[in-house]
């Protein structure tokens, strides 16, 4: 179960950074208006989705990679309180909230990784 969940996880956060590139405007308008360079921004997240994302599926860069999924939760959470604050088009706003301490649980899963 430890190599599928790992996997699980690798591949939750390769596409979630492909999707950045897909479909940036979902990303870019959840960016709270004070970060300067919302499109710089999503594109960085993006790619450093990918890159984490994929090396957690290397044993040499498992731990590096989850701490840094650790870090990038933590840097991103102002952008899902912003969303939750905003409303989001065709989300019920209990799942907004909801998703808010999701986040932690996603940074224990990633902790199983380091």
């Amino acid at each position: 179960m430890y190599l599928f969940f790992l996997y699980l996880m690798a591949g939750f956060y390769i596409f979630a950074g492909i999707m950045h590139f897909i479909k940036p405007r979902m990303y870019i308008k959840i960016i709270p208006p004070y970060l300067p360079y919302p499109k710089v921004l999503n594109a960085i997240t993006g790619f450093i989705e990918i890159i984490f994302g994929l090396g957690l599926l290397f044993e040499s860069t498992r731990s590096l990679s989850a701490y840094g999924i650790i870090i990038l939760l933590l840097a991103v959470f102002p952008a899902n309180i912003y969303m939750y604050q905003k409303g989001s088009r065709g989300i019920p706003k209990w799942i907004l909230l909801v998703r808010l301490p999701l986040q932690f649980a996603l940074m224990a899963w990633a902790f199983v990784y380091t």
